[in-house]
């Protein structure tokens, strides 16, 4: 069933490493909360994007890779699916990979915005991690903060003086695996960490260009 009328254009967008093993059925059966929340009826179905100039879906067998650059229209309930595909992508996973997740408002219009009444836009902003342990998704959330820290750093410092930047980020992530490990969470897989949250007034985030 179409969606009309909706809030957000969700834009999903990755790359997922997965096991060698892991054949297309298993694939459809992980994303079926991403396809059929489009109406689809199997994953060949909803993996076009609703926009053309996007790939959508793609299951690379050669690379076993799952590539994702997919817009959909929906609500907030979006979510749901997604935590629910990201446990069953967990198990396919060969690796920790993260997701962008883009919820961009379809009634704010920059252009016509009243400058004296301004009305904020509703752009929300998250990451999400996936992997076949808590190891492997810690693994990615500590590359990407490291990657943010560093960019952001290097424009007032040199590479070679961030060293114990890095070192205490370590300790963080440490503390995290360590928390994980002694707690009764430990089967669920952490998401979010450092980067969600964009998107409440401000500029808007750019879509992705391909």
């Amino acid at each position: 069933m179409s969606r009309y009328n909706t809030p957000f254009e969700i834009h999903v967008h990755g790359e997922v490493p997965l096991r060698p093993d892991v054949t297309f059925a298993q694939l459809q059966d992980a994303l079926a909360p991403m396809w059929r929340y489009a109406g689809a009826r199997s994953l060949a179905d909803g993996a076009a994007s609703a926009y053309e100039e996007e790939p959508g879906i793609k299951f690379d067998t050669q690379e076993h890779l799952l590539q994702l650059c997919w817009t959909v229209r929906g609500d907030e309930d979006f979510r749901e699916a997604l935590d629910e595909m990201g446990m069953s992508l967990n198990e396919l996973a060969a690796q920790g990979a993260a997701i962008e997740v883009t919820f961009y408002d379809t009634d704010f219009d920059e252009e016509d915005e009243d400058e004296e009444a301004p009305e904020e836009s509703r752009d929300d902003f998250i990451m999400f991690f996936v992997g076949p342990n808590p190891a492997a998704i810690l693994q990615v959330q500590r590359d990407l903060l490291v990657q943010d820290v560093v960019s952001t750093m290097e424009r007032h410092f040199d590479g070679a003086e961030l060293v114990g930047v890095v070192a205490e980020i370590d300790k963080l992530f440490a503390q995290r695996f360590d928390a994980l490990v002694n707690s009764l969470d430990i089967g669920k897989s952490p998401r979010g960490g450092g980067h969600s949250g964009f998107g409440h007034g401000g500029g808007r985030k750019p879509r992705h260009l391909h």
